[in-house]
C-alpha cells in the first residue's frame, strides 16, 4: 500500500489529486489493473467529477453547505457533524481503472479529495490492483 499526503487549507474544499495519483502510478510502474483510493478519515472523502470548469467544484461545495449546514440540529459534541454527514454522502473511496500506465478517466473527469473539516494534513491510502 502507498500513502498520499494531502494538505488542505480551508474547512471545506475539493483538492484535485489526479496528478498525484498518476505520478504515483508511474513511479510504481503500474501498467494495467485498477487503483483503489481510500480515505481513512471520517470527515474526508474521495470523488470523481468534472475538473475542467472550476465552477462545478464551487457549485458542489455551495450546495452541499445548503443541504447540510455547518450549524444545525446536531448532538455530536465536536461541532463537525455536518462534515461526517457530507463524508457519508460522498463516500471514503474510489476505484479507477488503469490501462497502459494511465488513469482511465472521462474527458472532463478528475479525482478529488474532499475536505469537510479542515484545514488538516490528511492521508489517502492507495492500493494497486493488478490485472
Amino acid at each position: 500500500m502507498e500513502v498520499l499526503q494531502i494538505q488542505t487549507h480551508s474547512r471545506e474544499e475539493m483538492v484535485d489529486i489526479t496528478g498525484q495519483v498518476q505520478a504515483l502510478l508511474e513511479s510504481c510502474g503500474v501498467e494495467d489493473g485498477a487503483v483503489l483510493l481510500y480515505c481513512p478519515h471520517t470527515t474526508g472523502a474521495v470523488t470523481v467529477n468534472e475538473g475542467a470548469d472550476p465552477d462545478v467544484v464551487r457549485d458542489i461545495m455551495v450546495n452541499m453547505r445548503k443541504l447540510v449546514p455547518h450549524r444545525g440540529d446536531y448532538q455530536h459534541a465536536e461541532g463537525n457533524s455536518d462534515a461526517h454527514i457530507k463524508t457519508s454522502m460522498f463516500g471514503p473511496d474510489q476505484l479507477v481503472i488503469v490501462e497502459q500506465g494511465r488513469l482511465q478517466l472521462g474527458t472532463w473527469q478528475r479525482i478529488f479529495f474532499c475536505e469537510f473539516d479542515g484545514p488538516r494534513s490528511r492521508k489517502l491510502w492507495v492500493k494497486f490492483l493488478y490485472a
